[in-house]
C-alpha cells in the first residue's frame, strides 16, 4: 500500500522505515530535506514539497502527518486541503487535541476528503517494538488502512491472552485500535499520556526517597546506603511494578547514578494539560494526574532527584532532550 509521510523526525522516520520492512511504498517530505535523503537511499520517494507528495501518489491517497500540534500541522492541513481529491485521506499522528479533530473532520469533509486522528505510542523505539495506535474516524477508511495500522502495530508478541475477550476486536490484541468516530483516537492517547506523567512522577519520587534514606536529618542509626541502580535492576525483575518505564529508569542508574548529565528541568508536551482540562469538564477527580502535571511546572523553577528521574525517562522513551532555560536578565542591563 501506498502512504505519504509529512515529518520526518524521531518518530517520522521510523514509522515510514518500519512501513517498508512490511512491502509497503512510502513518498516523504520535510522541510529539512536530509531525512528524506537518507530514507530515499532505503527506498523511499522523496519529494521537495506537499504538491510533488500528492502528484507521486496514486487515488486515493493516503497521508500521514507528522507533526507537532499547533500551527503547522493546521497550516499543512490546510494545504493538503487545496490539493487533495475526494476520496483521500488525511492522518495526523501526532499529539493533537481531539477537538480540533473534530474540527478538522467536519471542514475536510465538505470536501470530499476524509480523516483520521491517530494517537500513536512508541517513541524512539517503535521501528523495532511497533506502535500502539488509537484510531478515530469513519470505519470504513480504518478498514482500508488496516494494512498500514498491521504493518506499523508491534503484534501480539509473547503477551498471554486476556481471559474473556473471546468476540472483542481482535485489532486490539495486536496493538491498534479504533476507539470510535473523530477525536476519540487523539482522546485516548491524551489519557494515555496524563496516566503517563502520574506514572512517571511515582516512580521519580519513589527513587528520591530511596536515594534520600542516607540523608544527615535522620539519626544514624536510621540511615541506610541504597544502591538505587540495584534496585531498579531487582524491580524489573518479577515485581509488581515492573514496565518499560522502569527499563529506562534502570538503565539512566546504571550509566550514572546520580544522574548529573540531566538538570530536572521537566517540560511537558500539552496532552498532560489537556487531560487535566477534560477531567475539570466532566467534573472528574485527578488528583494524582493533576499534581504530577503540576510538579512538571515547579520543575522548571527548583529541581529535584526526582525530576532528573523524569528527564532520563522522558529521554528513554521518547528522546526528549532538556530545553536550556533562558538566563536571567541582568537587572543592570
Amino acid at each position: 500500500m501506498q502512504l505519504g509521510m509529512v515529518g520526518l523526525g524521531r518518530m517520522g522516520a521510523n514509522i515510514v522505515r518500519r512501513l517498508m520492512r512490511s512491502g509497503h511504498e512510502c513518498v516523504v517530505y520535510d522541510r529539512n530535506p536530509e531525512p528524506g535523503r537518507q530514507l530515499a537511499a532505503d527506498g523511499a520517494t522523496a519529494v521537495a514539497d506537499l504538491a510533488a507528495m500528492v502528484a507521486s501518489l496514486q487515488a486515493p491517497r493516503h497521508i500521514w502527518l507528522m507533526l507537532p500540534a499547533g500551527a503547522i500541522t493546521e497550516a499543512t492541513i490546510a494545504e493538503f486541503a487545496a490539493l487533495l481529491s475526494p476520496g483521500d485521506v488525511l492522518i495526523d499522528g501526532g499529539n493533537a487535541f481531539w477537538k480540533d479533530d473534530i474540527r478538522r473532520a467536519g471542514e475536510l469533509a465538505h470536501k470530499g476528503l476524509a480523516y483520521l486522528d491517530v494517537g500513536t505510542s512508541g517513541g524512539v523505539w517503535g521501528l523495532e517494538r511497533g506502535y500502539c495506535l488509537m484510531i478515530g474516524g469513519p470505519e470504513d477508511v480504518v478498514k482500508r488502512m488496516d494494512p498500514i495500522f498491521a504493518a506499523l502495530a508491534p503484534g501480539a508478541g509473547d503477551i498471554p491472552p486476556t481471559p474473556g475477550r473471546d468476540g472483542r476486536d481482535p485489532r486490539v490484541e495486536q496493538g491498534y485500535l479504533h476507539a470510535g468516530p473523530n477525536g476519540a483516537g487523539h482522546f485516548v492517547k491524551m489519557i494515555h499520556n496524563g496516566i503517563e506523567y502520574g506514572m512517571m512522577q511515582a516512580i521519580a519520587e519513589g527513587f528520591d526517597i530511596l536515594r534520600h534514606a542516607d540523608s544527615p536529618q535522620l539519626a544514624p542509626e536510621l540511615r541506610l546506603d541504597l544502591d538505587v541502580a540495584d534496585i531498579a535492576e531487582v524491580w524489573r525483575r518479577g515485581s509488581v511494578i515492573t514496565s518499560w518505564l522502569l527499563d529506562l529508569t534502570s538503565t539512566a542508574l546504571a550509566a550514572d547514578e546520580d544522574l548529573t548529565g540531566y538538570s530536572g528541568y521537566v517540560d511537558d508536551s500539552g496532552e498532560g494539560r489537556w487531560t487535566v482540562q477534560a477531567a475539570v469538564e466532566e467534573a472528574v477527580p485527578a488528583e494524582v494526574l493533576t499534581a504530577a502535571l503540576y510538579t512538571r511546572f515547579r520543575s522548571r523553577q527548583d529541581h529535584t532527584f526526582a525530576e532528573k528521574v523524569l528527564s532520563a525517562m522522558r529521554k528513554g522513551f521518547g528522546g526528549h532532550v532538556e530545553p536550556k532555560p533562558a538566563l536571567p536578565k541582568d537587572p543592570k542591563a
